[in-house]
C-alpha cells in the first residue's frame, strides 16, 4: 500500500532547521556600587508593563496635567505606533504564508482558427471556449522556512513594541526634565528681582547719604552698576524660559504659541528613591527589551537562510468545469481536475545562499553585541545618575552652609558701611558673593531634580507595576 502524499508530507513537517533561540548571556554586577549592596536576579523584558503616572511623584499639579499629552498628541511618539502597527501587519503577512492559498478563474474566450484536411482548405472556424475553476496552492514548510520567518516577524513586532515604550518613555523624562529646568529659570528669575528690589533701596539710600554729604558720587555709580547689571541678568534667564516653554509645547504635540506656563518657584521636594534598588527595575527598560527582541529576530533568520539550502515542496489542486456553451458549463460531463505536489531545488547559485548565511549569522553576532552594549549603558547610566545625587546631596549641604555665611557677611558689610567703616565698594563685592551662592545653590537643586529624573527613565519609569500600556493591551500575537 503507497503512502497517500499528505501523510508523507505532514511526516516531514517539524524538521525545522537553524538554531533554537537562547537567550544571550550578559555579565550582569552583583550590586550597583552606588546602591549599597543591591543584589540582583536573572532579568527577563518587562517592558511590556506600564511605567504608571510616575511623575506623579513630584507632587506638581501642572506637571500630572502635561506629562498624560505626551502619550496623545506627541508626534514622534505617533510614528513610533506607525512603526508598531506595521510589523503587526507584517507578521500577520508571514504567517498567512502558513496556510494554503486559493484562487478562482472565471474566463470566456473566441479563437479562430484554420482547418485543413485532405491537403483541401475548408474555411475558417470560430471556436468558444468557457472555463469556471477554482486552485489551491500550499508550500509545506518541512525546513521551518515560514514558521523562522513568522518567528523573525514576530520578534521584531515585540521590539517594535518595546521601541514605542521607549518613545513614550523619553518623551516623558523630557518633558519633566524641561519642566523643572523651566522652575529653576523662574527661580532664578525671582531671585534676582529680590534682589533688585533690595539693591534699588540700597540705590536710594545711597543717594541720600550722598546728598547729605555722608557718600561719594564713586558709592552712587557703584549702586547703579550693581542695581542694572542684575536687570540684565534678570532679562537674560527669559531666554533659556521661553525656549524651554516652547519646547514642552511640542513635547505635547501643541505650536508653541499655544502653551504659557506660569511663573513659579521651584518648590517641589524630591521623592526619595530607594537605596536598595530592586532588580525588576531595570529588566523594564524598553531598550533593554528591544535589544533582546532584536536578537531573537536575527536568530530566526538564520534559519530562514539554512532553509534555502532545502528543497521546496508545493502541493496544487486545480478543478473546475470547462465547455464550449455557457449554458451547460456546469455539467459533470464538463469537469476536470489535478493535483500533485511540486519539488524544487536550486543546484547551483554560486554561492549565493552560503553567502547569505553567513550574512544572516554576522547579522546575529551584531545584534548580540548591541544586546550587551545596551545592557552595560542602561548599568551605566543608574550608577551615574546615582552617583550624581549622592555627590549633589554632599554640595548641597556645604552650599547651604556657604550661603548662610555669605549673607551673614553681607549683614555685618552693610552695616560697616552704614557706620561709615568701609566703602559701598565692599558691599557689593559681599553682596555679588551671596547672590552668587544662592543661585549656585539654586542650580545644585536644578541639577539633582534632574539627576532624579533620567535615574526614573534608566530605571524604565517609576517603581510600581501597572497595567499594560493603551496602545499594547493586545499582544502582536493576538493581533495576528
Amino acid at each position: 500500500m503507497k503512502t497517500p502524499i499528505w501523510l508523507l508530507l505532514f511526516s516531514l513537517a517539524g524538521c525545522t532547521v537553524g538554531p533554537d533561540y537562547v537567550k544571550p548571556e550578559v555579565e550582569t554586577p552583583a550590586a550597583f556600587k552606588q546602591a549599597d549592596g543591591t543584589q540582583w536576579k536573572q532579568a527577563e523584558p518587562q517592558d511590556h508593563v506600564q511605567r504608571g503616572p510616575w511623575w506623579q511623584v513630584f507632587n506638581d499639579e501642572l506637571l500630572n496635567q502635561l506629562v498624560p499629552q505626551v502619550e496623545v498628541s506627541n508626534q514622534t511618539l505617533r510614528a513610533a505606533l506607525a512603526r508598531y502597527q506595521q510589523a503587526v501587519a507584517g507578521t500577520r503577512a508571514a504567517r498567512a504564508d502558513l496556510f494554503p492559498t486559493i484562487g478562482s478563474t472565471l474566463s470566456r474566450t473566441r479563437s479562430q482558427s484554420s482547418q485543413l484536411g485532405n491537403r483541401t482548405f475548408n474555411g475558417n472556424r470560430l471556436n468558444t471556449n468557457n472555463t469556471l475553476s477554482a486552485n489551491l496552492s500550499w508550500e509545506a514548510d518541512i525546513w521551518g522556512r515560514i514558521s523562522r520567518t513568522v518567528e523573525a516577524n514576530r520578534a521584531g513586532t515585540d521590539a517594535s513594541a518595546s521601541d514605542v515604550s521607549a518613545a513614550l518613555l523619553s518623551a516623558q523624562a523630557e518633558l519633566v526634565q524641561n519642566y523643572f529646568a523651566l522652575r529653576l529659570a523662574d527661580s532664578q528669575r525671582l531671585v534676582l528681582e529680590d534682589s533688585i528690589a533690595t539693591y534699588e533701596k540700597s540705590l536710594q539710600q545711597t543717594r541720600n547719604r550722598y546728598a547729605a554729604g555722608v557718600a561719594s558720587k564713586a558709592d552712587v555709580v557703584q549702586a547703579e552698576t550693581q542695581l542694572n547689571a542684575t536687570r540684565a541678568q534678570a532679562l537674560d534667564t527669559g531666554i533659556l524660559r521661553a525656549q524651554l516653554e516652547n519646547a514642552i509645547a511640542v513635547l505635547t504635540g501643541k505650536p508653541p504659541s499655544s502653551l504659557s506656563i506660569p511663573v513659579t518657584r521651584l518648590t517641589e521636594q524630591l521623592p526619595l528613591v530607594p537605596v536598595g534598588l530592586p532588580s525588576q527595575l531595570l529588566e523594564r527598560r524598553p531598550d533593554v527589551a528591544a535589544a533582546e527582541r532584536r536578537v531573537a529576530a536575527a536568530n530566526a533568520q538564520i534559519g530562514v537562510a539554512k532553509a534555502a539550502f532545502f528543497p521546496t515542496v508545493n502541493l496544487s489542486v486545480n478543478g473546475g468545469f470547462q465547455s464550449t456553451s455557457s449554458a451547460n458549463l456546469i455539467d459533470i460531463a464538463n469537469r476536470f481536475w489535478s493535483v500533485g505536489p511540486a519539488l524544487a531545488l536550486t543546484l547551483f547559485d554560486a554561492g549565493r545562499r552560503r553567502a547569505l548565511s553567513d550574512q544572516a549569522i554576522a547579522a546575529y553576532d551584531e545584534q548580540v553585541a548591541n544586546y550587551r552594549q545596551t545592557t552595560l549603558t542602561a548599568f551605566q547610566e543608574v550608577e551615574d545618575n546615582l552617583a550624581a545625587l549622592n555627590v549633589l546631596q554632599q554640595e548641597i549641604v556645604l552650599q547651604t552652609q556657604a550661603l548662610q555665611a555669605a549673607r551673614q557677611s553681607l549683614e555685618i558689610s552693610t552695616n560697616q558701611y552704614q557706620a561709615g567703616l568701609i566703602s559701598y565698594l565692599d558691599v557689593v563685592t559681599v553682596a555679588n558673593i551671596a547672590l552668587n551662592n544662592e543661585r549656585t545653590l539654586l542650580t545644585l537643586r536644578g541639577q539633582q531634580f534632574a539627576a532624579t529624573v533620567q535615574l526614573m527613565r534608566a530605571l524604565g519609569g517609576g517603581w510600581e507595576p501597572g497595567t499594560a500600556l493603551p496602545h499594547m493591551q493586545e499582544s502582536a500575537r493576538q493581533k495576528e
